[in-house]
């Protein structure tokens, strides 16, 4: 059974959070400034005022001993998470069992060197794959380790192969992954996470009406 925590994301963040790392690609690109970024702007300043009126009072999340507060409702974040916050990599995986392949392409948003991935990010795209990885296959829990490689340059917009392999037992998972361009390895990682228990999770509140 898959391993979920959270509520499923709205489905408007998702064209959003696409839209969003386009964009900035876009306006980081630009050589000189142009009237449709003040716009940008403006609409965003609009958008967030108005919002501010709509979400919850408090910031932090409706989990476990503060399930029954004014807090706002926690996304789930076991697998996907870049589909609908710009924030994290966006990326398509296919799992079999104890191993896992997939494809990923870092856009400009994610840059640190010239035209290059910043290792930040690459961190964080091992631990979301990794840990999707874990929750389809049905056993999951906290990282308590993460090790990355760097072995050559990351390129941007560029499509990059990715495996994962894992091994379980009573109370670890131990995650090995690798980043590739055309069989050529880019990093490599390591994760270990505890194996959690699902009826130890705590509990979760669901969105409220209205």
């Amino acid at each position: 059974m898959r391993w979920t925590f959270g509520v499923e994301p709205l489905a408007q963040s998702l064209p959003v959070a696409s839209l969003l790392r386009r964009v900035t690609g876009l306006v980081l690109s630009l050589e000189a400034p142009h009237a449709a970024v003040d716009r940008l702007a403006a609409a965003l300043q609009s958008a967030e005022a108005e919002l501010r009126g709509l979400v919850p009072a408090s910031e932090a999340p409706r989990v476990g001993q503060n399930v029954a507060s004014d807090g706002r409702a926690y996304i789930d974040h076991s697998r996907d998470i870049g589909a609908y916050n710009p924030c994290f990599p966006a990326y398509e995986i296919r799992v079999d069992g104890d191993r896992a392949s997939g494809t990923v392409s870092f856009p400009i948003a994610y840059e640190g060197p010239p035209g290059i991935v910043h290792g930040g990010f690459l961190a964080v795209f091992f631990d979301s794959v990794i840990q999707h990885h874990n929750c389809d296959v049905g056993v999951a829990g906290k990282t308590t380790s993460l090790t990355v490689h760097y072995r050559r340059p990351t390129p941007l917009l560029t499509e990059l192969q990715f495996d994962v392999e894992r091994a379980l037992d009573d109370r670890r998972i131990a995650s090995s992954a690798r980043l590739m361009a055309g069989g050529v390895v880019l990093c490599e990682a390591q994760m270990n996470a505890v194996a959690g228990s699902r009826d130890k999770l705590p509990e979760v509140s669901p969105r409220r009406a209205g």
